[in-house]
């Protein structure tokens, strides 16, 4: 279930939209301080944000360009402003697309559907996305905002593991076995200093307490 902030001050409208893209399965979330959007942004980590233009405070413009300096999350402008120029601004201060109010419930979903497929959804299997960061399996490199951290091999193997069992814990012993296969002779430890260390690095682009660790039981993604 992809994850939509919703950036609309009509709070009618922002309802509406709400009511349509949860009947396709999405899980949507309507700002509601104008004032410090950009905190919001951070701690609902949407795979997707929709932006309306005129809002109290700071404009949907100014948003955008504080939200590009954290996160290539795609942006889908908002707005009854729908002259050209609108457009342009909206994609020349890092918009992906632009819909035009009144919204057609129809051409919301054709173009949240079309964004989101385009940016997630690729033919490469070798893609993960998770909470806004995406890991390139073949690079070892994990990308969230601007920042990029490369991997060792263990490392990626660790991540890897736990993307695929998102929401649940892996034990101890099945990353070991994961990492070191029938090896007897690797010591519990190293797998403690692997996990640290991969920690550290989501933690250096800003995946703060990315991994969980469930003492006597194992680690999970948050």
């Amino acid at each position: 279930m992809y994850r939509i902030m919703l950036i609309e001050d009509d709070a009618p409208l922002a309802e509406a939209m709400k009511k349509q893209l949860t009947s396709y399965g999405y899980d949507v979330y309507c700002a509601e301080n104008f004032s410090d959007v950009v905190s919001e942004f951070n701690a609902c980590k949407p795979e997707l944000v929709l932006l309306d233009i005129m809002l109290p405070y700071r404009d949907g413009y100014y948003l955008c360009g504080e939200i590009r300096k954290i996160s290539a999350v795609p942006i889908i402008f908002i707005s009854s402003a729908s002259e050209n120029m609108n457009i342009v601004m909206a994609c020349s201060c890092g918009g992906d697309d632009f819909i035009s109010k009144p919204v057609d419930p129809m051409v919301l979903n054709a173009k949240v559907s079309a964004v989101l497929r385009r940016t997630y959804e690729m033919k490469n299997s070798n893609i993960a996305v998770f909470g806004g960061a995406v890991l390139d399996i073949d690079a070892y490199t994990v990308t969230y905002g601007e920042k990029s951290v490369e991997l060792t091999k263990n490392e990626l193997k660790i991540l890897q593991t736990l993307l695929e069992n998102s929401g649940k814990v892996v034990s101890r012993n099945a990353l070991m076995l994961k990492l070191w296969q029938d090896d007897i002779y690797v010591e519990e430890n190293t797998l403690s200093v692997n996990v640290g260390r991969l920690r550290r690095k989501l933690e250096s682009c800003g995946l703060t307490d990315a991994i969980v660790t469930k003492p006597g039981s194992g680690y999970m993604i948050k």
